[in-house]
């Protein structure tokens, strides 16, 4: 008895039908109820903020290419599924009673419509949903323009590759998979209704399937075509193996471009082959057109390239690569912003036989000469000035620049802010945390270059309480505003970086008229905010919609919430930018200005393109990447960029949490674009106030990305770049031990040679390629006045002058230094600050290091300023390093007399002393030696023997008398009497040294 074929898949009972569609709709709930609570949250944020047209305008745009390629994916793969069942076979043969298509084949039958249409419907929206990613690259096609640069080899506007090219690449990519899929969807629908059979030796296929299959090849292989013709112009941003140079190479231009050339005719002939398919019953043609595409392909387009590679291009590389160089040397100058119009190079002879006496500028320089290190004295900031536990400061302070009193000032910058990770005990209860502890109290600053009192007294040498420490100005609550330095009307701190590390980070504000103020503002006093940031929450449906965003009931049920309530989210200032600006990429640091007596955030904002012809391709966290990086864990921006401009600015109100836009490079074809999509989301650059201009700052990751850019693209000659041999490279940071992470570039004020004022600049070493000596120095204006002019100074090969890493090496193997520090190390912690380098004297090159302690005795300690470091080479090549307890008498041990130009300690915070007072008289000791101290320093004095013999054996023992001192002190643990033992050793080995002892 022959068994029955089955007539389709086992039917479901109806409780598992229940279960079933119970089951798909809580996941859709789960799936789909976060995307539209976020999309709900989001509508009313941008509303809070004023960019809901960006909102509306990004989510349109997704929209739009969701449903054309959803609707285009699914219609295409729907026709073809229609065209295979309606040529189906009359007659269906069966291959056996266990025939396994069968069974799907009247499943299929029997739900038509759920296979006919399910499946393009759920493969439309799964392209869709790809789809609407690049919403940006739809824009950018709409709106972009002309660069006025045009490529070398297809004389196209810049613009092309930027605007068009990738929405056509886009267009292609969707055309590929339309195919694609239809061509599968089609044969298995052939398949499955006996149109394609696979019994026999070469199966069997209908006249039908065969039309079908053979017209959906020869558009994939047209399709390939037209690829091939994109293929020539994306070389221009080639990323192929050479590692000397970006862009196309000879190779490229002479061996790939012509294969492309070549695949595209066969790719035609070949789809011509397959359209023969059509009328030829005989399908060795199209699979012969086939074998022809993937054998040239291969022989074409990666033999002779390799060929031509290796037997005609390396033999002669220098001269063969040459054109193409020089083209990728114009292209990323252009693209990177360093062009000979921005870039102004100088010779610099790296030593001086003047004094910086006689170079009136240098008065400037040596002045400003920074002792406070930022990314080093948060901890002092926060045990000095955190007021509360859950206060607190970035890992990574701020330098920013005042014009106080009539002098321009650089001053290490912070925001007290709340610090919600710091909350203990009772203060993480939900109410405690979300409606009591919502702010953070004032604005800190403390003038870069010079501390309360030197750590010379005999007091304080050992890290004592009141000494080396910072000059602070405080503007917060506790300070009337008539006794502030740096006035801020309301220092309430409602959005912040430390507050936007918390997730998640709302607060709730706001009461009931007639209800008593919750928010902590003092021990004494309380404070409801009054701001116009943050979303209603006072009525159920928006506090229902938080509930679900955050999965937290409180916030249905509390009575904290009012009908007047508010909430703050998205608190990070770096986040509102990014939200409110997509198409931008935002600096990895904010940092906190008073501007019109407010407390702002100002963040860099960069356009960027992944590909620019010819131009040099950087990964950006590649290039900003550094030592305080490495250090404080900041955000880096991660993309590839072959193209970068600051071209915006933007600030965020500390307080109400108001994000503005500036456009600050008129001439950034890309920020057109996105001014032509979003025209009213930035402002113009008039609108800019002179007092916000005054505190914008280069961006510190742009200048890494150009400073790595210049390590080789300074090169003008294409043979000299080919060799390498001119290349240079970003030091290595010297201060920290153990590691190779690059050298920070710094914010310093450097003396104008024109008009002798300070001008705040951004600056950095380099160092030879795969070498140690000083190559170049590089600066970049930061002032209103030349913003963004840099200047390269270029030293001469022929000479040898330390770099940051030989300075840091004669530093610290000093004998006073090392001394000092082994004597230290048993009960500190000894950090060294920021390596300066400063032009100094018309040709010299000045090192400045601030030296930190820090005791080793508990977890209250904090680093304040032990010592300052200096290196300079003079005229007759002799390396000589200073080390005491000010820049003034460490710049006296070097230079005699420089340390007249010294800013000397103390005094008030706002009001920038002239330098000069109190430096020591200018004594030449050479190379690692320290000058005996003044009367004025308190510090004890050891009178000179006379050099040799007897005096020499005197100052010997007296020596040992005092490093037995020393040891007696630090058993004893008071470091008072260790401090005035320090003091007396330090002496001690001055009269040593001077009387002739080594």
């Amino acid at each position: 008895m022959g068994m029955r074929p089955p007539t389709g898949l086992p039917s479901l009972s109806r409780r598992s039908r229940v279960l079933l569609v119970a089951s798909v709709v809580l996941a859709a709930l789960l799936l789909l109820g976060p995307r539209f609570t976020d999309a709900y949250t989001n509508w009313l944020w941008f509303g809070e903020v004023g960019y809901r047209s960006v909102y509306l305008g990004v989510l349109r745009t997704r929209l739009i290419l969701f449903v054309v390629v959803a609707l285009f994916i699914g219609l295409v793969v729907w026709a073809a599924l229609l065209l295979a069942y309606r040529s189906r076979p009359v007659f269906v043969p069966v291959a056996g009673p266990n025939d396994p298509i069968a069974r799907y084949r009247t499943t299929v039958m029997s739900k038509l419509r759920v296979f006919g249409i399910g499946i393009p419907v759920l493969l439309g929206l799964l392209s869709g949903l790809v789809a609407q990613s690049n919403w940006a690259t739809l824009q950018m096609f709409l709106h972009g323009g002309e660069f006025g640069e045009r490529d070398p080899q297809f004389n196209l506007d810049v613009g092309f590759y930027a605007f068009d090219l990738p929405f056509y690449r886009m267009v292609l990519t969707w055309l590929f998979v339309a195919v694609v899929i239809a061509f599968f969807a089609n044969m298995v629908t052939h398949y499955v209704f006996g149109g394609l059979r696979l019994a026999g030796r070469e199966g069997t296929l209908t006249r039908a399937a065969r039309v079908q299959l053979a017209i959906l090849a020869g558009v994939f292989v047209l399709l390939k075509a037209v690829a091939y013709w994109f293929d020539r112009y994306d070389l221009l941003s080639s990323t192929r193996k050479e590692p000397t140079f970006g862009g196309p190479s000879f190779t490229d231009i002479n061996a790939v471009l012509p294969a492309k050339l070549i695949l595209l005719a066969i790719a035609v002939i070949c789809a011509v082959a397959f359209f023969a398919g059509i009328v030829l019953r005989d399908l060795r043609v199209p699979a012969m057109a086939a074998a022809l595409l993937v054998l040239s392909s291969i022989l074409v387009g990666a033999v002779w390239p390799m060929v031509v590679e290796q037997f005609s291009v390396r033999p002669n590389a220098a001269e063969k690569e040459s054109p193409y160089i020089e083209r990728n040397i114009l292209a990323t100058r252009q693209a990177f912003g360093i062009t000979d119009d921005k870039v102004e190079y100088e010779p610099y002879k790296g030593e001086s036989s003047k004094s910086p006496l006689d170079v009136p500028a240098d008065a400037a320089t040596i002045g400003n000469a920074r002792l406070l290190d930022p990314n080093i004295l948060s901890a002092t900031f926060t045990q000095l000035q955190q007021r509360k536990n859950f206060y607190g400061f970035p890992e990574a302070l701020d330098i920013d620049r005042y014009n106080l009193n009539g002098d321009v000032q650089d001053y290490i910058v912070a925001a007290r802010e709340l610090q919600p990770a710091a909350l203990s005990g009772n203060q993480r209860d939900w109410i405690n945390q979300h409606t009591v502890y919502t702010h953070g109290n004032g604005f800190v600053a403390a003038p870069a270059n010079r501390v309360n009192k030197p750590q010379s007294d005999a007091q304080s040498a050992a890290g004592g309480s009141d000494s080396g420490y910072p000059l602070f100005m405080v503007s917060d609550l506790f300070t009337d505003i008539d006794d502030q330095q740096i006035k801020v009307e309301q220092p309430r701190i409602y959005f912040g970086e430390l507050i936007a590390q918390t997730d998640p980070d709302y607060a709730i504000v706001g009461t009931a008229e007639g209800q008593a103020p919750r928010e902590y503002d003092s021990d004494t006093a309380q404070y409801t905010y009054s701001g116009s940031g943050g979303v209603p929450i006072g009525n159920w449906f928006n506090r229902l919609a938080f509930a679900a965003k955050y999965a937290e009931r409180n916030i249905l049920f509390s009575s904290a919430i009012s009908a007047d309530s508010k909430i703050l989210f998205n608190r990070g200032p770096r986040d509102r930018v990014q939200k409110v600006a997509p198409w931008l990429t935002a600096d990895g640091n904010a940092y906190p200005a008073v501007v019109d007596q407010r407390i702002v955030w100002i963040v860099d904002a960069y356009t960027t393109l992944e590909k620019y012809p010819y131009a040099q391709r950087t990964s950006l966290d590649g290039a900003v990447e550094d030592s305080i990086d490495q250090r404080t864990g900041r955000v880096i921006p991660r993309k590839e960029v072959s193209y970068i401009r600051n071209s915006v600015k933007a600030t965020v109100d500390a307080y109400d949490g108001t994000v503005t836009l500036y456009e600050t490079d008129t001439t950034d074809p890309v920020l057109k674009a996105w001014r032509g999509v979003f025209p009213d989301a930035v402002k113009d650059e008039s609108e800019i106030s002179d007092e916000l201009r005054s505190h914008f700052r280069y961006p510190e990751d742009l200048f890494k990305v150009q400073r790595d850019m210049l390590t080789k693209y300074h090169v003008d000659n294409p043979r000299e770049f080919f060799t390498n041999n001119a290349f240079w490279s970003v030091p290595s940071d010297p201060t920290i031990e153990g590691g190779t992470f690059n050298q920070p570039p710094y914010y310093v004020l450097l003396g104008d040679p024109e008009t002798n004022e300070p001008v705040f600049n951004l600056t950095s070493a380099m160092v030879g390629y795969n070498r140690q000596f000083l190559s170049a120095y590089i600066s970049v204006r930061s002032d209103p006045d030349g913003y963004g002019k840099f200047t390269v100074k270029q030293l001469p090969v022929e000479t040898q002058t330390q770099g940051p890493q030989q300075t840091q090496n004669s530093m610290t193997t000093a004998d006073a230094v090392s001394r000092e520090k082994t004597l230290l190390s048993n009960s500190n912690k000894i950090r060294y600050g920021n390596l300066l380098t400063l032009p100094v004297a018309d040709g010299g090159i000045l090192y400045v290091e601030p030296f930190y302690n820090e005791r080793n005795t508990g977890s209250s300690t904090f680093p304040q300023l032990l010592r300052v470091l200096v290196s300079y080479r003079d005229a007759a090549g002799s390396v000589k390093v200073g080390y005491a307890p000010t820049l003034a008498e460490a710049l006296n041990q070097v230079i005699p007399g420089a340390g007249a130009l010294a800013t000397p300690s103390g005094g008030d915070p706002a009001v920038k002393p002239k330098p000069g007072g109190g430096a020591t008289p200018p004594v030449d000791q050479g190379a690692a030696t320290t000058t005996p101290p003044d009367d004025g320093t308190g510090r004890p004095g050891v009178t000179p023997p006379p050099t040799g013999g007897t005096g020499q054996d005197a100052a010997a023992a007296e020596l040992d008398r005092k490093i037995e001192a020393v040891r007696t002190a630090m058993q004893s643990g008071n470091f008072t009497e260790f401090g005035r033992a320090l003091d007396e050793l330090d002496a001690a080995v001055k009269a040593y040294q001077d009387a002739g002892g080594r």
